[in-house]
């Protein structure tokens, strides 16, 4: 191997390093925010929904497209929400291409007869997908205020009645909440997914919003203003992630908008890997699409200060750590090999150690959200070393194919938005087999994973010969994260 090569890949390596250890530091600020925000006790003006003159009309959307098999559980669900049926009114937004269209038309007639006030909006095309479907909606929507929840969602029946309140401060643009887990301990897919969704409802969004640093709306059990969606530009669909794009057009308009961690709405997770690939694709392409698109606005922007700036621009990058992490994997075979034959470079590895400071920050920042829901006990601390490290090698498994999501979206190639298939499993005991919206081709991005499960077992070797062993931790984890991908994608086939 060359010098002049050997200095390009150190130079990527630390670059892709400094990054993750920025991106490290910023969780680190925002676990600080999360931990004032929980010794403040804030208040806020809120609707008096006992006086009737203060009740205000609420729309609540649900976006659905081939949900077979939740879609009588959601419209259930839906029917019990208490709130005044004279300002209620709800919109199933149904772009369905099979016969659940039927089967819902026929749960919506029943519905109907009880008195409540619901809706079957069915479009021609798919125009603009989800963002498309919401557009449509909002335009012969009667409500001031309109909810949103994806098909998996199982609202509360008093959710309204928690949430809408806020809205008597007029800068409010929007009111989001937690998401549960009804299938958290189905299997190591579901509980890994659920470890970094409740790191992302509980340090990011309490850490963000407790500054005022702009947050998301994440796509579903949250509640919009309609002047506020109006007067950012409405719904979009030039990315795959709507939901993110509208909420910093509407936050760089001056729209506050109010989180509540205690406020949980219990959804289901994916149970088969294919269907958390197409999710995760679809949130990491997204992310580095509106990254493209908003950051600029973000760092040009009058009307916010430096930190929030920053936040931002860190917040626009979530998606794009995998590709830095993915690129320092993938170099980290040729660096254990630098660093042998060329032994005056043994200062660069010193880089190595923000890996490594990295890897204790976010354990750190992940333990504190992980007791404030499963409490901090010896034994729930054993669990979450136990849990973090397998979502850790996981992840890593997950970086190729995150990485591709996040290239395409960051150089602009569209793409369909494909929405995750639903399972209606809610215990250990239920099965996915048999469900007809999995996909049943093998990805080709397998024979990849299958290669770099023994390109990282070949890394663990090297230590020996070397006799370098540092790295070894890091490709042990690197080699199981992308066995269990591989493995998990050969056999959950449809």
């Amino acid at each position: 191997m060359g010098l002049t090569i050997s200095y390009i890949i150190i130079a990527i390596y630390s670059i892709s390093l400094l990054l993750i250890f920025f991106y490290s530091l910023a969780q680190l600020n925002l676990l600080v925010n999360y931990l004032s925000q929980k010794r403040q006790n804030q208040t806020a003006p809120k609707f008096n929904l006992l006086d009737p003159k203060e009740i205000p009309f609420v729309t609540i959307q649900l976006p659905v497209y081939n949900e077979e098999y939740v879609m009588e559980r959601l419209l259930e669900n839906i029917a019990k929400i208490e709130y005044p049926k004279s300002k209620l009114e709800i919109q199933v937004l149904d772009d369905s291409t099979d016969d659940t269209v039927i089967a819902t038309a026929k749960s919506i007639a029943a519905l109907q007869e009880t008195g409540l006030d619901i809706k079957h909006i069915c479009r021609t095309d798919r125009t603009g997908f989800k963002a498309g479907a919401l557009k449509e909606g909002l335009k012969i929507a009667k409500g001031d205020f309109i909810a949103i929840f994806d098909a998996d969602f199982l609202p509360s029946a008093d959710w309204l009645k928690k949430t809408v309140v806020y809205f008597k401060d007029e800068e409010i643009g929007v009111v989001q909440t937690r998401w549960g887990h009804i299938n958290r301990e189905y299997s190591t897919l579901t509980r890994i997914q659920a470890f970094a969704l409740d790191a992302h409802f509980t340090l990011e969004q309490v850490g963000r919003n407790a500054k005022g640093h702009f947050i998301n709306f994440n796509g579903t059990a949250g509640i919009w203003r309609k002047d506020c969606i109006i007067d950012a530009g409405n719904w979009e669909g030039d990315t795959l992630t709507e939901d993110l794009d509208l909420s910093y057009r509407a936050q760089l308009k001056n729209w506050k908008f109010k989180y509540l961690e205690d406020v949980e709405t219990p959804a289901e997770l994916p149970v088969v890997i294919s269907a958390a690939r197409s999710q995760q694709f679809r949130w990491n392409k997204g992310g580095a699409e509106n990254f493209r698109k908003t950051v600029w606005s973000v760092i040009t922007a009058k009307n916010i200060p430096f930190k929030t700036k920053f936040h931002g621009v860190m917040h626009l990058l979530n998606s794009s750590m995998f590709l830095c992490v993915f690129i320092v994997a993938l170099l980290s075979i040729p660096m254990l090999y630098i660093k042998n034959m060329y032994g005056h470079l043994g200062w660069v590895f010193e880089a190595t150690s923000f890996f490594i400071v990295s890897t204790i920050i976010l354990f750190v920042c992940y333990w504190f959200t992980y007791k404030s829901i499963q409490g901090s006990s010896f034994d729930n601390f054993i669990d979450y070393i136990k849990l973090f490290f397998t979502f850790f090698s996981v992840a890593l498994g997950f970086s190729l194919h995150n990485s591709i999501a996040v290239l395409e979206g960051h150089m602009g190639k569209r793409s369909e938005f494909v929405r995750t298939p639903k399972f209606n499993i809610n215990n250990i005991t239920e099965s996915w087999k048999g469900n007809k919206y999995l996909a049943k081709k093998l990805s080709p991005n397998m024979i990849l994973e299958f290669a770099l499960m023994v390109y990282f077992l070949f890394g663990m070797y090297s230590a020996v010969p070397l006799n370098d062993f540092g790295l070894f931790p890091f490709h042990f984890m690197l080699f199981l994260g992308f066995g269990f991908v591989f493995f998990k994608s050969l056999t959950a086939r449809a």
